[in-house]
């Protein structure tokens, strides 16, 4: 039974569209820069350190061309026997220092691999230890597929902008300026000249670069749509498959397909226009540089080394403008996916006001007392305003009084439910879709916090006790059985790492899975992948019983649990469930009603409201809704 109508509805038609943008957000640039430079501060400032040295290396060494001819070149010619012996140290002196520059180029290329990929782990890691605070209301209302392509395609732009693309770019604006003051000191009119190309190739760099840059964001909020639906489409293969959709969804996979086509296809058209557009506005300076020097070196304004070094110089200038045009769609763009990380990030963990913990106890002098010893006994440690502690056993004795409760604040889910679920009480709930029975155990476990009433556990408001004490005390077993990669073993020791291999085999006897457990291939060491591939829907569900068994809760919440097992399965695993409920407080939502016959409790549901409550004897004499749902006048669904 689809529980989809009780939860808050993940169309992305919800959602807030956010407008992109090709700017650069320099809040986001503050934040990165403070995880490589916290981490890895050092490293940093030797990479800095590297790039202007480059840099520098390039420049004199393009300055020292200059020399070359001047002073040693030009005079050797005409001469019939030149001494070649100054020239050949000068030029040593010369390779020396390109040396120097590719030895700090490698530098700092070498230590950006060390940064990026530890900045990288780094923010994966803040990512993933942040996402399990959220909330599972957060999980709701996100495409998982959406989620995972931050992790992946953000993650990786951010790579490449933080092992390349800063680098370059620093380098970049080191180099132009060391370089431009060199053209000043080598003739300031030449330079003007230059700086009026510059300011064109501006004008192109902005035009292309702004609109690829847009395109390049879009481009990456495409690819997280797709990866959405791809992921969809696998989940749910089988009903494509029986409801013969393949056409359909091949048609929305197009479109969105067709979207991220055209996105990237626009990048990359401006994107690659942008360079050759910046390249042959340089060669054209180049030329026209090339031509006035000349005639300046005719008249004897400007030697022929500093002709050649200027020309060098143009191309050495030239050349970081269109690497900085470049590297700029790369940076906005991984700037974007940055944006989307510390999103995540920056979403607001689960709220958790409680101050009442659940503590080992024992009994001493008549008295509930906290034990640093495993004793069995469970108690919930009550701190007071006045400094007082008072325990309370923990029993699993639960009250709804008065609930009232919504998804959204204009749309009630719940209305008015009241109800008690005793200590060692088997409490059912039945009602069609959307009724509001999975929404219930839901407020038991704080998935969700209630607009009005009280919900009580052990005589204690559970919006005081502290979230994961709380949900230590409980045990679920779901309609949709989640496992793991790792073992049999593994997946039922989920419930409790420490527990010995005896543990597991007992809890497994108890669900009635350990029959088939040991037929498999190696027993309670088969590995199985997360989708349990290999195993029936049947098995899974088995291991998830297991699980709650080994768990051994006091409350136990039972959503479905059996519905997914054939009725002879189900009659074998009946047996086992009741050795699991017996001694405790259970919820159980069931689609077969035979399977609740002996609760002491039963309600009825229907639109968020209560509208019989006893047991099965009582409802069937009353011949009203459980009557004519048992009955089968009333279908569930």
């Amino acid at each position: 039974m689809s529980k989809k109508t009780e939860k808050i509805n993940t169309n992305a038609k919800n959602k807030k569209n956010k407008k992109s943008s090709s700017s650069i957000n320099f809040s986001t640039v503050k934040r990165l820069l403070k995880y490589a430079v916290g981490i890895y501060k050092v490293q940093f400032v030797i990479v800095i350190i590297s790039i202007i040295v480059s840099s520098i290396a390039n420049v004199m060494g393009i300055q020292f061309l200059q020399k070359l001819i001047d002073n040693y070149i030009t005079p050797l010619m005409g001469q019939q026997n030149p001494d070649l012996s100054n020239l050949f140290m000068a030029v040593l002196g010369m390779g020396a220092m390109y040396l120097v520059g590719i030895c700090a180029t490698y530098l700092y290329n070498r230590l950006m691999i060390n940064i990026s990929q530890g900045v990288l782990k780094k923010v994966r890691e803040d990512m993933f230890n942040h996402m399990q605070t959220l909330p599972i209301k957060y999980f709701d209302t996100h495409a998982h597929g959406e989620i995972m392509s931050t992790y992946t395609n953000d993650v990786d732009t951010l790579r490449e902008m933080i092992s390349q693309s800063i680098p370059q770019v620093f380098s970049a604006v080191v180099t132009m300026a060391s370089v431009l003051i060199s053209m000043f000191v080598t003739n300031v009119y030449l330079t003007l000249i230059v700086l009026g190309m510059v300011v064109l190739m501006v004008f192109c760099a902005k035009y292309f670069g702004g609109n690829s840059s847009k395109f390049f964001v879009k481009q990456q909020e495409d690819i997280g749509k797709v990866n959405g639906y791809i992921e969809e489409m696998m989940n749910g293969q089988k009903v494509v498959k029986v409801f013969n959709y393949e056409e359909e969804s091949k048609e929305k996979f197009d479109k969105l397909n067709e979207e991220l086509c055209d996105s990237s296809t626009q990048a990359n058209i401006y994107a690659n226009m942008l360079m050759p557009c910046i390249a042959n506005i340089g060669n054209l300076g180049y030329v026209f540089i090339a031509i006035i020097g000349g005639m300046l070196s005719v008249n004897n304004i400007l030697s022929i080394g500093s002709i050649a070094a200027f020309l060098q110089y143009i191309k050495s200038f030239t050349n970081p403008v269109s690497q900085i045009s470049q590297q700029m769609n790369f940076v906005i763009m991984a700037l974007a996916g940055a944006e989307r990380i510390f999103a995540l990030i920056d979403e607001k963990s689960e709220d958790d006001d409680g101050y009442v913990t659940l503590v080992n106890a024992k009994v001493e002098n008549g008295k509930l007392v906290e034990s640093v010893e495993r004793t069995g006994i469970w108690a919930w440690k009550h701190p007071h305003h006045d400094g007082t502690v008072t325990y309370t056993r923990l029993r699993g004795h639960v009250e709804f009084e008065n609930v009232n409760f919504g998804y959204t604040p204009n749309k009630m889910v719940l209305h008015d439910i009241t109800l008690e679920a005793k200590e060692g009480q088997k409490v059912s709930f039945v009602g069609a879709t959307g009724a509001g029975k999975t929404t219930i155990t839901n407020l038991i476990n704080r998935f969700y916090d209630i607009q009005d009433g009280k919900i009580r556990y052990d005589g204690i408001n559970i919006q005081k006790i502290k979230k994961k004490d709380l949900r230590k005390s409980l045990g679920m077993v779901l309609q949709d059985t989640s496992l793991f990669t790792g073992t049999i073993k593994d997946n039922i020791k989920y419930a409790n790492l420490n527990a010995s291999d005896e543990d597991v085999i007992n809890a497994a006897k108890l669900a009635n899975a350990d029959h088939f457990i040991r037929n498999l291939p190696n027993g309670y060491d088969t590995v199985i992948s997360g989708s349990g591939e290999g195993l029936s829907q049947g098995q899974r569900q088995l291991l998830s019983i297991a699980r709650a068994a080994l768990y051994n809760p006091p409350v136990l919440i039972l959503d479905e649990a059996t519905s997914s097992i054939d009725t002879r399965t189900e009659q074998i695993v009946q047996k086992g469930m009741d050795g699991l409920m017996k001694g405790r407080t259970v919820f159980v939502i069931a689609h077969r009603l035979s399977t609740i016959r002996n609760s002491e409790l039963i309600m009825v549901l229907d639109h968020g409201r209560i509208l019989e409550r006893g047991d099965h004897k009582e409802l069937m004499a009353k011949k009203g809704m459980y009557y004519a749902l048992y009955t089968g006048a009333i279908e569930i669904d």
